[in-house]
């Protein structure tokens, strides 16, 4: 069955060969055409063909669906009272992930899915059609496994993330640590997930692990990702470039090299202002990045501890606010940006041949995301050419 959106007032394509020329390939008094699970048109709506179905925009705009890159849901419990202490200054010393991980072992896999589907329906109705997703709160050979098939039964962008922190049971011993994510925990992992993570950082692992963990990963066949300069000056942007990572994330503070790096190879920098906002840390510099030609994806991080959101306008409108971002630059970033962070040319973009995942906006231009910041702007969701929302 076919479908034509006609009467959209902007419609957001991320193909610069049409439109306005712009990077957003921005058409005006717009139509689309959906056929199965694909884009099979996209123009002016006087020229739309002639489709099974017919849906009036309204004069409102249509963009991608989000493609957040980079998130943290198989968990259970909240960190409730760790933020309410950061927040009002008071100190806290519950444990942090830790606090996490215990709770998600003690979870049963049906609590762990329940939990995770309530949070993929919050993002699919802020716009949210392509998520990845991260194991990372088991912390041991089953329970990170077990992460990680729940999650394949959601999304084909599953991460394995081990090495999230050096595991409570290895606290004394973190070369142990490491020696079970590269082996029996790999083993048992690898045959559901896509991706290795690492969290690259003082306090966790430090270049030489996150090397060996990253470069194991990569031998069963895992692509990496790292969790890159997110709290201190470190190695992981660099780290992530010399072995190809699809990208670096957090990237707070970033030298001259780092960015230089960046800008020469082929990681997307994946930027999470969801984190600095929940814990009042200093903004990532999205304008020194766009402005080196290095290619920013704009993700939630959504996870209990520290970014607990899964809205990404949420994150557009902190992107334009307090990072430099124009509100193309973070639409474009939130879209594309988490596709290409993904390697996929399939999502993030509207164009013919593309999936046909599709938000639209009950506005008229995909500029309100940002200038009207906390409003439910999201109207309709079509995924796979299904409307959802």
């Amino acid at each position: 069955m076919s479908t034509v959106i006609t009467n959209i007032a902007g419609l957001v394509t991320n193909d610069p060969s049409v439109g306005d020329g712009s990077p957003l390939g921005l058409i005006r008094d717009a139509a689309v055409v959906i056929d199965g699970d694909r884009i099979a048109w996209i123009g002016g709506s006087s020229g739309a063909p002639a489709t099974d179905h017919r849906v009036d925009a309204g004069g409102r705009a249509v963009l991608p669906g989000f493609v957040d890159s980079h998130s943290h849901l198989v968990f259970a419990g909240d960190r409730t009272e760790e933020f309410n202490a950061r927040m009002s200054g008071r100190g806290y010393t519950a444990g942090g992930i830790r606090t996490t991980v215990a709770a998600t072992r003690a979870a049963s896999d049906e609590d762990l899915e329940r939990n995770l589907t309530h949070y993929l329906g919050e993002a699919l109705r802020q716009g949210t059609t392509t998520f990845e997703t991260k194991s990372g709160y088991g912390l041991t050979v089953e329970d990170e496994a077990r992460a990680l098939r729940i999650a394949a039964r959601h999304t084909e962008e599953v991460t394995y993330l081990g090495a999230h922190i050096v595991s409570p049971d290895h606290a004394d011993d973190p070369a142990a640590y490491v020696a079970l994510v590269t082996g029996e925990m790999l083993d048992a992992c690898a045959p559901h997930a896509r991706w290795i993570d690492v969290f690259c950082e003082k306090g966790a692992f430090d270049g030489d692990q996150a090397r060996a963990i990253l470069t194991a990963g990569r031998a069963k066949g895992l692509h990496p990702r790292v969790h890159a300069n997110q709290l201190t000056y470190g190695p992981g942007v660099q780290l992530a470039v010399e072995l190809d990572a699809a990208s670096a994330d957090h990237c707070t503070h970033l030298t001259d090299a780092d960015v230089a790096a960046l800008a020469d190879g082929n990681t997307v920098a994946t930027l999470l202002p969801g984190a600095e906002f929940s814990t009042r840390a200093a903004w990532p510099d999205a304008r020194r990045l766009l402005d080196a030609g290095v290619t920013v994806a704009l993700s939630t991080d959504c996870n209990p501890g520290s970014s607990f959101t899964s809205s990404v306008p949420f994150c557009i409108a902190l992107a334009v606010r307090d990072m430099g971002m124009t509100p193309d630059e973070a639409v474009w970033s939130a879209t594309a940006g988490g596709a290409a962070a993904l390697r996929r040319e399939d999502v993030g973009r509207l164009t013919v041949g593309a999936r046909a995942d599709l938000t639209l906006l009950d506005a008229p231009s995909h500029v309100h995301l940002a200038y009207r910041p906390g409003v439910p702007l999201v109207t309709g969701v079509w995924r796979r050419g299904v409307r959802e929302v």
